[in-house]
């Protein structure tokens, strides 16, 4: 009954109300972060992951009170991890190599709406492109995609596309994708399209930029029940996607899917195969974020979860080996 009477209470508050608080972000400041490694016996049934192998698993903590609530994320080849959460705040931490400070600070904004309050930055995904530096970030409620300059320096354009300010505000733009030439695509937590699947939008080039066409309709299907909250591509015709799922029985439950891109096109719609599930007993939360990163060449995937700044739930980072033969230098369908 008492798992029962949380799960409720995690319905009430994710459902039906807003994240975040009305407090503005933080301003700068320094960030140390606990990661407390957990043990290959709390990771839980490890045939459950498939061909991916387990390397590392941690818990995160930081006695700053904007810590958590992450919700995507990069990690460099150096090890470097650069969270966002959901009110618009980026934390900078390690936890391999040598652990040193940290630090966190606000998303740049439009002078206008600095003091807009932390629920409306409900900042749930993020792309960087590794040539430029140039980064990408999808606000959900406010049904936005920003551009900022290397290493969040300064705002440099926002756009609210007709299409995307159609999806449900709760369930909108968790899942940002860009291509290597440049393309880019979202899919919607929650909006369906026209072929009955996840709505999905494709962009030929940057979406903040006025030059570049309006998008096209794509699908998505995600494993029955789950909703998709984040997606890295691995070159080629290879789409990671993380998928949750939140139920009275489970409580949060996520799986991950592997999508064999079609071509990217108009109507096309894109169903992966599930490789790797994370439900109790074994680690399980609030899955939303991945990343990937290369170590001595190999490549490696990140899973974050988001724990709302609710006591209920905990902050869990765990990294992968991946397959390499997924990976390919090939350019996108």
């Amino acid at each position: 009954m008492q798992r029962i009477a949380l799960i409720l209470m995690l319905f009430v508050l994710l459902m039906n109300g807003r994240h975040g608080g009305n407090a503005p972000p933080t301003t700068f400041d320094s960030l140390f972060v606990h990661a407390r490694p957990l043990s290959i016996d709390e990771a839980g049934d490890l045939p459950a992951y498939g061909p991916l192998r387990l390397t590392h698993a941690w818990q995160l903590t930081s006695d700053h009170r904007a810590f958590g609530g992450i919700s995507s994320m990069t990690v460099g080849d150096d090890g470097a991890i650069v969270g966002l959460n959901d009110t618009g705040e980026l934390f900078g931490f390690r936890v391999t190599g040598t652990p040193g400070e940290g630090f966190v600070e606000p998303l740049p904004r439009i002078p206008s709406e600095q003091n807009w309050p932390s629920w409306k930055w409900d900042s749930e995904s993020m792309q960087r492109d590794p040539a430029s530096g140039r980064l990408w970030v999808g606000f959900e409620l406010i049904q936005r995609i920003c551009r900022y300059a290397p290493g969040f320096t300064a705002i440099e354009g926002c756009v609210s596309p007709p299409a995307l300010r159609r999806w449900p505000l709760t369930g909108s733009i968790e899942t940002l994708v860009r291509f290597g030439d440049g393309r880019f695509l979202a899919i919607s937590e929650m909006g369906i399209g026209a072929a009955g699947a996840h709505d999905a939008l494709l962009w030929q080039g940057d979406p903040v930029d006025p030059n570049t066409p309006p998008p096209v309709h794509l699908g998505y299907r995600p494993p029955t029940g789950y909703r998709p909250t984040d997606a890295v591509w691995l070159g080629g015709d290879k789409l990671l996607v993380l998928n949750r799922r939140l139920t009275l029985a489970d409580g949060f439950t996520a799986r991950l899917s592997l999508v064999t891109l079609p071509k990217l096109e108009k109507g096309a719609v894109l169903t992966g195969r599930i490789i790797a599930t994370f439900a109790p007993p074994g680690l399980a939360d609030n899955f939303e974020a991945l990343a990937l990163s290369h170590e001595q060449g190999k490549p490696v995937l990140w899973v974050a979860s988001d724990d709302n700044h609710l006591f209920l739930q905990r902050t869990l980072l765990l990294r992968f080996a991946l397959p390499p033969e997924w990976l390919s230098d090939k350019p996108a369908p």
